[in-house]
């Protein structure tokens, strides 16, 4: 089962290449006159990961539309990390909460959206207030699939088909501008921190007195759907001293604000003292963290998701949820998952023994990320 995971792994660019055989077939009644968009504003997805694997679908609107300006609309905890995409001229923040709140807040920012004159609107989020806010800036063409009963407010509705639920989420994505009449997108999901990010991380780095220190390990134990997709603390804390123990190295405990009892009791069980960042940080600092580590240990979370796009070698930890559609798509990630009948469930809490993650050991986890950082030139 493991194999068969590292081999989807393997295989995720070439997944995400339009030219695959594989189609699960969306359909469209007609696609959209690519020719006439110069100015398009795509909705993006409201959390971490989702952000992450819809960049493949705007990687494919910048190939197709070269000289047309991308503008992307999203909620603000996930600003900072759309800005790092290349595709992207601007990045408009909806701030809901905030001033965007309400009904007055939702037509404030449909008269800002109506002030850019956008020829089209791509709507990756599959609410229908995304459609909404579309339709009442007067966006023209809008374009998304037709779920949460909005394909009345929608030009160009896509139909789901029950197949591509099954495939990766970046696919998901892809798919829907494939029936709209998009190109392919050539290039693998890769993410690169900005000079101004490296120099920032350098200084946190210093600030907490390991400036310069090799290899630094990352870790996220927490994961906000719920506890079904957290593997213990302790045993996060015994891998971190066992890689302590052995390479001198020092541990960053990452994750946001509701993360830290995760990341507290990670501390509580370890014999060695880590690096408690969890919601002391900007996503955007968080992000420069990240791409300074050599590994990256994590359960299924959004910043999983960061640390393959940036291709640190990551090892990630799946339980109730499927890596089938939410693997990281990154080069170097490795996926431990013990198959069992319930699994994957995807409930927030696990209703049984919690086997899916149990029969996830130490030695596992710990065995993986010594191969990683041996690879990487940690010995």
């Amino acid at each position: 089962e493991r194999k068969k995971v590292l081999l989807l792994i393997v295989q995720a660019s070439q997944l995400l290449n339009f030219t695959t055989s594989y189609s699960p077939g969306c359909t469209v009644a007609k696609k959209i006159e690519l020719d006439k968009i110069n100015k398009v504003l795509i909705r993006g997805t409201n959390w971490i990961g989702d952000v992450v694997m819809t960049f493949p679908a705007i990687a494919a609107v910048r190939e197709t539309l070269p000289k047309a300006r991308i503008t992307v609309l999203v909620k603000p905890w996930v600003a900072d990390l759309v800005r790092m995409h290349p595709a992207v001229d601007e990045v408009m923040v909806y701030e809901r909460p905030g001033r965007h709140s309400g009904l007055g807040g939702l037509f404030a920012l449909a008269r800002e959206l109506r002030g850019k004159q956008f020829d089209a609107a791509l709507l990756l989020q599959n609410a229908i207030e995304a459609a909404i806010i579309a339709w009442l800036a007067g966006i023209p063409v809008r374009a998304g699939y037709s779920t949460d009963a909005r394909g009345l407010l929608l030009t160009h509705p896509v139909k789901r088909t029950p197949q591509i639920l099954t495939v990766h989420q970046s696919i998901y994505y892809l798919e829907m501008l494939k029936a709209l009449g998009f190109r392919s997108s050539q290039g693998a999901l890769r993410l690169a921190a900005t000079e101004k990010q490296r120099l920032s991380a350098e200084k946190l780095l210093g600030q907490f007195g390991i400036a310069g220190r090799r290899p630094l390990v990352g870790m996220a134990p927490g994961a906000a759907y719920g506890p079904a997709k957290r593997w213990f603390p302790e045993r996060f804390a015994a891998v971190a001293d066992r890689l302590a123990g052995r390479a001198a190295c020092p541990v960053l405990l990452f994750g946001s604000d509701g993360d830290r009892a995760s990341t507290e009791a990670v501390q509580a069980a370890a014999k060695n003292p880590f690096i408690d960042i969890a919601g002391r940080t900007s996503l955007d600092d968080a992000i420069a963290l990240i791409a300074r580590c050599d590994l990256f240990i994590t359960n299924d979370s959004g910043l999983m998701h960061v640390a393959g796009a940036l291709g640190v070698p990551t090892v990630a930890i799946f339980g109730s949820t499927n890596p089938q559609t939410t693997y990281p798509l990154g080069e170097r990630t490795v996926i431990l998952r013990r198959p069992v009948d319930c699994s994957p469930c995807l409930k927030k809490e696990c209703p049984t023994d919690f086997k899916c993650m149990d029969l996830v050991t130490v030695d596992e986890v710990y065995g993986e990320s010594v191969r990683l950082l041996a690879e990487a030139g940690y010995r």
